[in-house]
């Protein structure tokens, strides 16, 4: 049987419905994890990602370690859906938009094993934020598994091999959810669930900016405090949503 190590976590967030503004709130999500992997005393290595004109992200893949990482994290899958007055709207109305995470497990490299000659391995030049090269050798790798499709990279590293690894390291646990959707089939019926298409209506929680709440919609746990959740108090709702589990139905 596989084992994950418990305290490495690869997480992915994609914009989703709702164009320039979920891209700008999957940035939101990305600098919440960043902000509450710092209060945990974890390291948040970026490994990926692909930034827009207005400072959001229609991806960002980072890895997480520290003690208890996968725990802490793991019920962050799914579709997380914002209730705000965009930047960018003229009116003041409100609109709905949603960013997907996907927390995977980091899998040991003899869990999984891989056919060199499935991959089709690329290379090309690391840009920084806003298009700045930061760069001059092609340095970001990007590799094709093509028996499944799948496609990871990376680009923070200033050579082709620590970015090759880092790909390789992204690539495992992705074949290694795979792995174990197939095994399970309820495990990928769950997995389908929690991350749906990223449209509107598939949401596991919702960021409600009028009213300062969030909502996870699993479990009924809500705070209003979502200036703070954002900033990293994460924890805040995490244990409500523990006490949630626990069958504490007391609402703060």
């Amino acid at each position: 049987m596989s084992t994950v190590n418990p305290n490495k976590v690869i997480i992915e967030i994609r914009g989703g419905a709702g164009g320039d503004e979920a891209a700008i709130f999957a940035g939101d999500l990305a600098r919440m994890y960043q902000r509450y992997a710092e209060t945990k005393g974890w390291q948040l290595q970026v490994l990926d990602y692909n930034e827009t004109s207005l400072g959001g992200y229609k991806s960002f893949t980072a890895r997480v370690s520290g003690v208890g990482a996968y725990n802490a994290l793991k019920l962050e899958s799914g579709v997380h859906r914002v209730q705000r007055v965009p930047a960018t709207e003229k009116q003041g109305r409100v609109h709905t938009s949603t960013a997907s995470v996907a927390v995977l497990p980091e899998v040991e490299a003899k869990e999984v094993v891989i056919n060199p000659n499935d991959l089709e391995v690329t290379f090309s030049r690391a840009g920084g934020p806003g298009g700045q090269n930061v760069n001059k050798i092609e340095s970001a790798v990007r590799i094709l598994h093509k028996p499944t499709g799948i496609i990871t990279g990376s680009r923070v590293e200033r050579n082709q091999h620590g970015n090759r690894e880092l790909a390789m390291g992204l690539l495992r646990a992705k074949l290694y959810e795979l792995e174990q959707e197939r095994a399970l089939s309820g495990v990928a019926s769950d997995r389908r669930e929690m991350i749906g298409s990223a449209d509107r209506s598939e949401k596991i929680r919702t960021y409600n900016f009028p009213d300062n709440r969030i909502t996870d919609h699993r479990f009924g746990a809500k705070v209003h405090s979502l200036d703070k959740v954002l900033e990293g108090d994460l924890d805040m709702l995490l244990k409500k949503i523990a006490q949630k589990q626990s069958g504490d139905k007391k609402e703060d």
